[in-house]
């Protein structure tokens, strides 16, 4: 089956020729699409030079949310099945096996993300979501989904600022789809290079869990208490729920209503 891999970039001139080096070597048939955000450095003409050596790899420019982007790429896919990553990971070479077997039994299936940078961040993990038995927090880093199922849930709801993936998940298993969860599927994820994203990243994310209940309802009830204490608590743990923290009440106070803009603020 062919995958189509979906990646939304913006400004990722640093990362964009490790993503791609670790890509090409995948085993076929597979397309890379990139929609790129708009960049103001040399992302765009970096993905072009490769695509003039690898005729899979595909370049298309389009503003917006990250749900915007995908659902972009979504609609240019030829792929039976479509595969979500980010423009600063590196995929192990087994990656797209890896998927595609696992597609076989599940409708939508999630990869292992490993953390790589700076070590304090690697270790904060991220509080699990069930949702009629599954966890719908695998993050789009790292999951496919197939095409059928994709369309027919209306994909990404571009109004999330985060948390679109969980909102899709949710969506997901709310028709009735199956989450597999394969460990040998890796891709490696650079954590935030500097204390400012990691505090904009935490910020968004408070921001974007609000979002969650505004279109879903208090969803408290379906976090797993026992999984919420094992949670790796640390010093950056607890720092990290300040920003977030305000990210909530900003949306809470400040964010529009689900459907009416998919700018943030």
């Amino acid at each position: 089956m062919l995958i189509s891999v979906i990646i939304t970039v913006r400004n990722e001139e640093k990362d964009m020729p490790d993503l791609l080096d670790s890509l090409v070597v995948q085993e076929q048939p597979l397309e890379i699409i990139i929609v790129d955000a708009n960049s103001e450095d040399r992302t765009r003409e970096i993905v072009t030079e490769y695509s003039k050596v690898y005729d899979f790899i595909k370049l298309h420019v389009k503003g917006g949310t990250r749900g915007r982007g995908r659902n972009y790429g979504g609609k240019k896919a030829k792929g039976e099945l479509l595969a979500f990553i980010d423009g600063d990971e590196i995929v192990n070479p087994f990656w797209a096996t890896e998927m595609r077997n696992s597609a076989q039994r599940y409708d939508i299936v999630a990869g292992k993300t490993v953390q790589i940078g700076y070590h304090a961040f690697e270790d904060l993990e991220r509080v699990e979501l069930y949702h009629k038995g599954y966890d719908v927090t695998y993050p789009s880093c790292n999951l496919l989904y197939g095409k059928e199922i994709f369309k027919r849930i209306g994909g990404f709801d571009p109004w999330f600022q985060t948390a679109e993936d969980i909102d899709l998940n949710f969506r997901a298993v709310e028709s009735g789809a199956t989450i597999g969860y394969n460990e040998n599927a890796i891709v490696y994820h650079r954590t935030r290079g500097s204390f400012y994203g990691f505090f904009k990243q935490a910020f968004w994310n408070g921001f974007g869990r609000k979002q969650l209940t505004m279109k879903h309802g208090k969803l408290w009830k379906n976090y797993s208490p026992d999984k919420m204490i094992k949670v790796n608590l640390n010093t950056w743990y607890a720092i990290r729920m300040v920003p977030a923290l305000a990210g909530y009440m900003a949306c809470k106070f400040f964010g529009t209503r689900p459907g009416e803009s998919d700018k943030p603020l």
